[in-house]
């Protein structure tokens, strides 16, 4: 990962600026530097990933004009190519290609993007600046005005926290110009419904998922790659596995007494013969780490912080242990072919309205999630499934063919890599497991323990009242609800509401995020 940060007017206070960038410097341990524009100032923390030379470090700058960008940007050769011709190019740096590509095509340029980014451009001709954001937002970006209404835009809320008065989630899918967001690209609408066969429907969903995976393997830096030993992780590995020539490494993490996932990604490792690490932890390393990574997060919502303390505790090994830089992670394929709770999805259309919800809103949950917790680590995070034309092509098939009736949950999915020798079939057609309950379901039991025990019942009611947004429902949501205002006073509009099932669906009416509390969860987890 890098950090990037934008003080969009000519009275940026220096200083101020420092101080509010300081906060993300583990997103990019390499090298820092900030420009004055003339009209306001831009920064850039540094994780060296693609071009590993000086030459690579970034503000970019091309007759007056900047840019900053933290972000992988696939097929860029290409693009590069295409631009030689009529631009000088100095390094080998993926990101070097945007203020080119900004010349010569305006803000058309981001929908010509296949990538995970978020960028600041400095137009040096027209004195204004422009921000944009990948159409799923697995790279994060913020903004928020001062008290004179200048923008500012930062990688993190925790950049902007004393600089604004109110930070917010800069839209996916969406550039920033003239004092206006413009949508380029709204991923979650699909432009028709495909009406391919169920062979051809795995086949292109196979296909697309290789690629997306192949193109994520490409880095200058070392690679490694997160096994839960669910079905979407193990994918995302199996694949690696047959497109790398040597072992891929591959970690997992599991509490020391009940680690419901470590046999499973024991298994999918010896059988795709990666070389293989795991990572116990503990009551205490739970119960010790809530603050922090609630701080690192900008979140009070429950499954994203339960789902977080595994997540931030393997990074955090894998940072202080290997020289890894880059890891791929099982991200998004939840969203796209369905949860425990979408098995009570009343009807196709249903699901795929819960479904474009869902994407929409992941740069709130999951994908803020993956992102932190391996940014806050000084490594990257790469997300196969938010490939773009996997995206496009899974919440284009006909939700019809998507919803549980196969007795399955994401049958399409399985079916896709049913042949090839991926994975044993234990493995690929293992029920569901939530992350936070296969680490080990006690690691749940004990936050829930932690927070009941940390207010009497008429404490808990008096303090939940102060809040009128996203009101704390249970104990544990108020102890991380107080945590969260501790960091990001008053910000909390940041998240939408909690990740909850569809409460207006029949069985989903439940006061725990958890899946093991559906009547659907069955052998889940175990």
């Amino acid at each position: 990962m890098c950090s990037i940060m934008g003080y969009c007017g000519s009275s940026a206070d220096l200083e101020i600026f420092k101080k509010g960038f300081s906060e993300t410097i583990s997103r990019g341990p390499d090298d820092s530097r900030i420009v004055d524009t003339g009209e306001g100032l831009l920064g850039f923390h540094r994780l060296a990933i693609m071009g590993l030379t000086p030459t690579g470090m970034q503000p970019f700058e091309l007759d007056g004009s900047y840019v900053v960008c933290n972000g992988e940007i696939y097929g860029f050769e290409k693009l590069k190519s295409e631009l030689l011709s009529e631009f000088d190019f100095q390094s080998d740096s993926d990101c070097e290609i945007l203020l080119p590509l900004y010349k010569k095509y305006g803000t058309d340029m981001f929908a010509m993007l296949d990538a995970e980014f978020a960028c600041i451009i400095y137009d040096g001709e027209t004195k204004e600046y422009i921000a944009a954001r990948d159409p799923i937002g697995i790279r994060p970006l913020y903004y928020g005005h001062d008290k004179d209404g200048v923008i500012i835009f930062a990688s993190e809320a925790k950049n902007l926290v004393g600089l604004t008065d109110k930070i917010m989630p800069f839209p996916p899918g969406n550039y920033y110009k003239n004092g206006e967001f413009v949508c380029y690209c709204n991923i979650a609408k699909s432009e028709g419904i495909c009406s391919n066969d169920i062979d051809t429907v795995c086949k292109n969903i196979h296909d697309n998922l290789v690629a997306g995976v192949e193109k994520r393997l490409v880095a200058d830096a070392k690679v490694g790659f997160l096994l839960s030993g669910g079905l979407d992780s193990s994918l995302v590995c199996a694949i690696a596995a047959k497109k790398s020539a040597a072992p891929i490494k591959t970690f997992a993490i599991g509490m020391n007494e009940d680690a419901i996932d470590l046999k499973y990604a024991k298994q999918a490792a010896d059988y795709i013969g990666s070389d293989h690490n795991e990572i116990i932890i503990t009551k205490d390393d739970v119960l010790s780490s809530l603050e922090t990574v609630i701080h690192l997060l900008g979140t009070f919502d429950i499954t994203t912080i339960r789902a977080s303390m595994g997540m931030y505790l393997i990074c955090k090994a894998i940072h202080e242990q290997t020289d890894i830089r880059v890891l791929l992670t099982g991200e998004i394929s939840d969203e796209l072919f369905g949860y425990k709770y979408t098995d009570f999805a009343p009807s196709a259309e249903a699901f795929q309205k819960e479904a474009e919800k869902r994407i929409m809103e992941l740069h709130m949950y999951d994908v803020l999630r993956a992102d932190r917790c391996i940014s806050v680590n000084s490594l990257e995070a790469r997300v196969p499934f938010g490939d773009l034309d996997f995206v496009k092509y899974v919440m284009s098939i006909d939700p019809n063919m998507k919803l549980n009736k196969y007795g399955k949950g994401k049958y399409l999915l399985r079916k896709a890599f049913e042949e090839g020798d991926y994975l044993p079939d234990e493995i690929l057609w293992r029920e569901k497991a939530a992350f936070s309950d296969a680490v080990g379901h006690s690691m749940v039991d004990y936050l829930k323990e932690y927070a009941a025990g940390y207010y009497t019942d008429e404490e808990y009611e008096t303090l939940r009242s102060k809040y009128t947004h996203a009101q704390p429902f249970t104990k544990e949501s108020l102890l991380y609800r107080e945590i969260f205002e501790k960091f990001y006073p008053s910000q909390s509009e940041m998240i939408v509401d909690f990740w909850m099932p569809n409460k207006e669906w029949e069985g989903c009416n439940v006061d725990d995020p958890s899946a093991r509390v559906l009547s659907n969860y069955g052998d889940s987890g175990k």
